[in-house]
């Protein structure tokens, strides 16, 4: 997600086109074809996925698939969260939040800046989901970085509470968001689902 204001300079926490396919699968739980994606961008800004290019639109249309504990645990996992961070803070274009399908990988997890805390850290979710939404909602403009040159209007809830796995224990836990990091929490758990803001914006326009 791209934000439509100024955001403060990004303090990161973290200790940190394929989907999982059922062959060339390994110990790790990663496909062969997601290690040759994470590979080949070792510590680097991963490219987009974006609505432009045909392939990618199909692909960012996908449900994506959930992420197990050995997996987590995996050193590809650790690599693929670096380089999603370095993608989502880059200064050419840089955003508030990225989901796993943005950068190839058909997979449930998202970064999330969290502007609800000192410091606006980046923090990683794993198989989130949202169990909870409030009534009320407000509208407010959204851009993606997987949507170049648009942004949109789009009703969101203002509360919400997201069940996901702890990235170290994998233990359930449940976070209650509220306000703008709210917003971005839907934002980046609907690519998990194939669903892209446009989707839902009432009104698109050229930035």
């Amino acid at each position: 997600m791209q934000i439509i204001r100024y955001i403060s300079p990004i303090l990161l926490s973290a200790t940190m086109f394929f989907t999982g396919c059922d062959k060339g699968q390994n110990k790790s739980g990663w496909s062969d074809e997601e290690i040759a994606l994470i590979e080949q961008y070792s510590n680097e800004i991963m490219p987009l996925q974006v609505i432009d290019n045909e392939s990618d639109s199909l692909f960012l249309r996908k449900s994506s698939l959930s992420l197990t504990k050995t997996e987590i645990e995996s050193p590809y996992f650790t690599k693929l969260i670096s380089q999603m961070l370095l993608t989502v803070t880059n200064p050419e274009n840089e955003g508030v939040g990225i989901a796993a399908p943005q950068v190839g990988i058909s997979r449930k997890l998202i970064a999330v800046q969290r502007i609800d805390k000192e410091s606006e850290p980046f923090e990683f979710f794993v198989n989130p989901q949202i169990i909870y939404k409030s009534e009320e909602q407000q509208n407010g403009w959204e851009g993606c970085l997987s949507v170049p040159g648009k942004r949109g209007n789009v009703k969101r809830h203002t509360k919400i509470v997201v069940e996901h796995n702890n990235i170290e224990s994998f233990e359930l836990q449940h976070d209650t968001i509220e306000g703008f990091t709210a917003i971005i929490f839907q934002h980046e758990i609907d690519h998990l689902n194939g669903i892209l803001y446009i989707d839902r914006a009432d009104t698109l326009t050229i930035k």
